[in-house]
């Protein structure tokens, strides 16, 4: 390598150093003084490149781009010998980075090589041959990145993969065992921070590695530029895909085994503009949680998910966006199925998990085995349940709804934006309303949010936003990411689902039917019990489990809540209690609104034409004889009650004792009602519309803010399974009509009294 004489950079270094710290430098600076300035810290490259850029009227390179014409039309050797790095190219055009702009030898020889005129643009020394290194000698710079990483035992396990010595991705065998050692890397790597995929993408400045942990995507590596087409050739030649097609995109499949670990790897490759891109999916069977118990879902949501779980028939839907959690959520509903020990075969592409004990199909396109053709085959194989990969056309939505509606259990997944939008889904494929009406059981709409990282988690100190105070009450604890070596500094580990489940009744049904509106369909889902992926997610940040950023960052705010403004001053039930010291203290929670923001309130239906017996109105007895009961303090009780003349007598009887009596005709409006007055205690009838009695007391037990409301429930029925049903779903206390009103009027009192 020619030494290069520097001097010419004096009158620059004048203007940056002191005449001693110059007179030193010319003493002690053998191999140039640039460099030696540089390591000496009597300057910076930056501050170099920019007298040197006025000096000479020159730009300064961008190193990052170097186009594979000019890296062509210059050889390494000259690179190396005038330390000059080729940036692009044209037919007449030669532009390179050089630190001489003194070099006429360089300049007349490039000339001469490459028949092009030379531009030149400055950089750096130390980086120049940085990046020469890199751009000729890509396997150096490999090494270099491998050195000091921590190393894993990576073996691929599947029998056709190919053995290591055969592999020849350049013309030197030995530059290729660093691309195998860093493939191996970035697989590990990956598989052990947890990663359900790895992205490698080439871009102008090389090629970034990426991997997607808990949803999220994190940058974790550059490599050089001219690294990308071997590396890509590496893990093609693994998942058994031909390395020589570059123009089209390839799927494939491998596994491989970390530290003694097998892990299925499932790739995608597609041609891009800069190079192909490599979408590695992680399937680690062995940390999947197969259990719906696990899945994250708040009680609620998890008691209507496993009650479609345990149908025997009819169509069930989970959907969602890719990497949302569908299949997990489909293999955890097999699990609690497979124990009633039925027969269950699955048509898959791919297949992500194997499970034992249960058929599963691979769809093979190119044998003609798809989807339809996969699930004929199936059905006359006697299965009582199916699971279907995805309904993606009419054929397989046809058979699927057939084997649904002749006694099988349909299992599948939609791509669709919410449960109510796959009834429209499966109209815009081409099936007949009153199918779909009669096959479709259930939806299952879901989302993943990050789960807060429990060992570095802090009670959050931002104002909740004004499009949530509706929803987070002001006296409940919040909690958001700060960041640990446990959690990568990301603040959160992990992952939990929020849904919204939609489970077919008789009006959903005939809303289906008729090929109503999503709107109207949502509305009726929601009458029937349904709440939104949006409460999910807040019940979750209530519970501390993750933080308003992170609700905000995977779902929308409902509009109906972002048109409303919030409450002056909410209200808030007191509610005394004695701890374990016996002192008693005052708890206040506020009473937050719940359904207002997903139906709108409607007034308690018109009179009912039902003759109600006359043995009802034994309540009344001889309690309405005397004159009306005023208490110092009023208590709010809410009655449900869907039979109006009833109510009125109810309403009578306790506002005659001192109460101050709301009223609701139904479960959706009673909710509301809650929301809106903050009772001190509910009359609740089992047998009313929209939402019964069991559904209200779900919501009212599954809300911090009405956790410890007092309930008591009405029901003409007696038998000892409904009493065990309802104390058992969070009643405080249980009357069977018809009944004595000075009892209930007891019950309550003692219920506000321990309260």
């Amino acid at each position: 390598m020619r030494q290069l004489h520097d001097d010419w950079l004096i009158p620059t270094l004048e203007t940056l150093l002191s005449a001693g710290d110059l007179a030193a430098l010319k003493l002690e600076a053998p191999d140039g003084l640039w460099d030696a300035a540089v390591r000496g810290n009597l300057t910076t490259n930056a501050d170099m490149l920019a007298a040197l850029s006025r000096r000479f009227r020159l730009p300064v390179a961008d190193l990052t781009g170097v186009s594979a014409a000019a890296r062509a039309l210059v050889p390494e050797s000259l690179a190396r010998k005038y330390r000059i790095l080729p940036l692009n190219s044209t037919d007449t055009v030669l532009e390179i980075a050089t630190s001489n702009p003194n070099d006429l030898d360089c300049e007349r020889a490039l000339e001469f090589a490459t028949a092009r005129a030379v531009r030149m643009q400055l950089a750096a020394p130390a980086e120049i041959l940085q990046r020469i290194e890199e751009t000729y000698r890509p396997e150096s710079a490999v090494e270099r990145l491998l050195d000091g990483m921590h190393q894993y035992d990576v073996e691929s396990v599947l029998e056709t993969a190919p053995d290591v010595g055969e592999l020849d991705l350049t013309s030197d065998n030995a530059s290729d065992r660093p691309i195998i050692r860093l493939v191996d890397h970035i697989l590990a790597e990956g598989i052990s921070q947890r990663a359900s995929d790895i992205h490698l993408e080439s871009q102008e400045g090389g090629v970034v590695v990426n991997y997607r942990i808990d949803g999220v995507l994190r940058q974790t590596m550059s490599l050089p530029r001219a690294v990308g087409i071997p590396l890509v050739s590496r893990i093609k030649i693994m998942s058994g895909l031909d390395i020589a097609d570059r123009l089209r995109p390839q799927d494939g499949r491998a596994r491989v085994s970390v530290n003694g670990k097998r892990v299925d790897l499932r790739i995608s490759t597609l041609p891009a503009s800069t190079g192909e891109k490599v979408v590695i999916r992680v399937l680690d069977g062995g940390s999947a949680t197969l259990s719906l118990a696990t899945l994250g879902l708040n009680d609620y949501d998890l008691r209507r998910v496993q009650q479609l779980a345990n149908l025997r028939e009819g169509i069930v839907l989970v959907t969602g966006p890719t990497g949302s959690g569908k299949t997990t959520t489909l293999y955890s509903a097999l699990r609690t199925i497979q124990a009633r020990g039925v027969n269950i075969v699955t048509v898959e592409d791919p297949v992500e998990y194997k499970l034992a004990g249960i058929v599963q199909v691979q769809v093979n396109e190119k044998a003609g085995l798809t989807f339809a053709a996969a699930l004929r085959s199936i059905l006359r194989q006697d299965p009582d349940v199916v699971l279907v990969g995805e309904i993606r056309d009419k054929e397989t939505a046809s058979i699927a709804t057939q084997a649904s509606l002749t006694g099988h259990l349909v299992l599948s997944t939609l791509h669709t934006i919410d449960a109510a939008s796959a009834v429209t889904r499966l109209l815009d494929i081409g099936i007949e309303s009153f199918k779909i009406a009669a096959a479709l059981k259930g939806v299952v709409a879901q989302r993943l949010l990050r789960r807060l990282c429990v060992a570095c988690r802090k009670p959050a100190t931002d104002p909740v936003p004004g499009e949530l105070r509706r929803r987070i009450p002001d006296s409940v604890e919040l909690f958001q990411a700060s960041g640990c070596p446990e959690c990568g500094g990301s603040g959160y580990r992990g992952r939990l689902a929020v849904t919204e489940v939609l489970i077919a009744d008789a009006e959903l049904e005939r809303r289906i039917g008729e090929a109503q509106t999503t709107d109207r369909i949502a509305e009726a889902a929601r009458a029937s019990g349904m709440r939104s992926l949006f409460d999910a997610g807040v019940d979750h940040v209530l519970n501390g489990l993750t933080d308003i950023d992170e609700l905000l960052r995977v779902l929308e705010v409902p509009q109906e809540v972002q048109a409303t403004k919030p409450a002056a001053e909410p209200r808030v039930h007191e509610r005394r209690s004695t701890d374990a010291n016996g002192d008693s203290r005052t708890m206040r929670t506020a009473a937050q609104p719940y359904y207002r923001a997903l139906t709108p309130a409607r007034p308690a239906p018109a009179q009912h034409q039902t003759q109600l017996p006359d043995s009802v109105f034994e309540l009344v007895d001889d309690a309405l004889g005397g004159g009306l009961k005023q208490t110092p303090d009023r208590r709010t009780v809410l009655l449900v009650e869907d039979e109006e003349p009833l109510r009125i007598v109810l309403r009578d009887l306790l506002e005659h004792d001192g109460f101050h009596v709301v009223e609701a005709g139904d479960g959706v409006v009673a909710l509301d009602e809650i929301d809106r007055t903050a009772p001190d205690v509910v009359v609740l009838d089992l047998n009313i519309p929209r939402l019964d009695g069991l559904g209200v007391l779900s919501h009212l037990r599954s809300r911090p803010q009405t956790l410890h409301l007092p309930v008591v429930v009405l029901t003409a029925k007696t038998d000892e399974e409904i009493e065990v049903q309802v104390l058992e779903s969070g009643a405080d206390d249980f009357l069977a009509k018809p009944f004595r009103p000075r009892a209930l009027v007891s019950r309550l009192k003692a219920l506000i009294r321990r309260t």
